[in-house]
């Protein structure tokens, strides 16, 4: 079966995602567009693939499929207006900029059985799918402790802060996400100190650039995220998960960017992920290739808006928290 599928959005994700898209088996055509449509008309040259001037002609193709690179006050409309056309959808996180616009696009799902697979692509590295499979199969006993890690090297542009959420719901979220993923559980209350010794940008924004997250799961066990955007050794993504008999460790290759100074200990021999786009290259890939399935029936939805819904209650309740200085159950802020 050959499907053709859209893109809207052809910033650095948008142009990574049309390459990936125009390989997979099964996508006869792929149509992209941008609000600045010489960038898509660009994008679609170099990769070559169709161009569509705006997202209107985009939709008029009629694609089996959408996928939505877009700023993120942009993605309600388009999910929504997909959805009523019958277009399936993958959708960069977040699903809306707050938790309100998030639950207006899930009341609009509520009676659409066309698939909208969120963007998690955490849920698709083989590693974190490793150490979700030992969890599940009991070989590490009881959890007791996660540490989660996403620490940037360097921070974003200056302008990129004020829209981007805050740390919590820009950065952090992968990790809330993909620990309620690895563990099976839910996060009942989070901790949550943070500090700025970057720039002032941050501070500007009301935003921090370093914090550390404590989290309590629903049943007892405890997690920690360490989220920065200031680590200069290279682009630091891990997950410890530990238990009654054993752990799971994932992040920890010959390019993590970490130094022992261990006597004797030999030094790492190759560079460290410059940054989240190399480090997951394969599990963005094989996101996509998962939606396609989702888009033509063959699979089911592996990650729904509800889920994106959950992390960012986590992060809403972290954003209380720093401010509070206190600890927030996540239930003051579900709506």
């Amino acid at each position: 079966m050959s499907i053709r599928l859209g893109l809207a959005g052809t910033g650095r994700i948008g142009a990574a995602h049309a390459e990936t898209l125009r390989s997979l088996p099964g996508v006869d055509a792929v149509v992209v567009a941008d609000a600045d449509a010489a960038r898509a008309r660009d994008t679609a040259a170099k990769l070559g693939v169709d161009f569509a001037p705006d997202i209107e002609a985009l939709l008029a193709t009629d694609p089996t499929g959408i996928v939505i690179a877009t700023p993120t006050d942009s993605h309600p409309e388009l999910i929504t207006r997909a959805v009523d056309l019958g277009i399936s959808v993958f959708c960069e996180k977040p699903v809306a900029a707050d938790i309100d616009g998030t639950l207006a696009v899930i009341r609009h799902l509520e009676d659409s059985t066309v698939p909208v697979q969120i963007g998690f692509q955490r849920r698709f590295d083989a590693g974190y799918r490793a150490a979700r499979a030992a969890v599940r199969s009991h070989e590490l006993g009881w959890l007791h402790s996660l540490r989660a890690t996403t620490l940037d090297p360097a921070p974003p542009p200056a302008e990129y802060i004020p829209r981007s959420g805050g740390l919590f719901r820009d950065c952090g979220v992968h990790d809330f996400d993909i620990i309620r993923w690895v563990s099976g559980r839910e996060v009942a209350e989070v901790f949550v100190l943070g500090a700025n010794r970057g720039e002032q940008f941050f501070r500007d924004a009301g935003d921090v650039d370093t914090a550390a997250v404590v989290l309590s799961l629903d049943d007892g066990t405890l997690a920690t995220v360490s989220l920065g955007r200031y680590n200069g050794a290279g682009y630091d993504v891990r997950l410890e998960v530990l238990g009654s008999k054993g752990n799971a460790v994932v992040g920890l290759d010959d390019r993590a960017p970490l130094r022992s100074v261990e006597p004797g200990y030999p030094a790492a021999t190759l560079p460290a992920y410059p940054n989240f786009m190399e480090r997951f290259r394969s599990a963005y890939a094989e996101e996509l290739a998962v939606f396609v399935e989702v888009a033509t029936g063959a699979a089911e939805n592996p990650c729904r808006p509800a889920d994106a819904l959950e992390a960012f209650y986590i992060a809403e309740a972290c954003e209380l928290s720093l401010h509070q200085r206190r600890p927030v159950a996540v239930e003051e802020v579900r709506r």
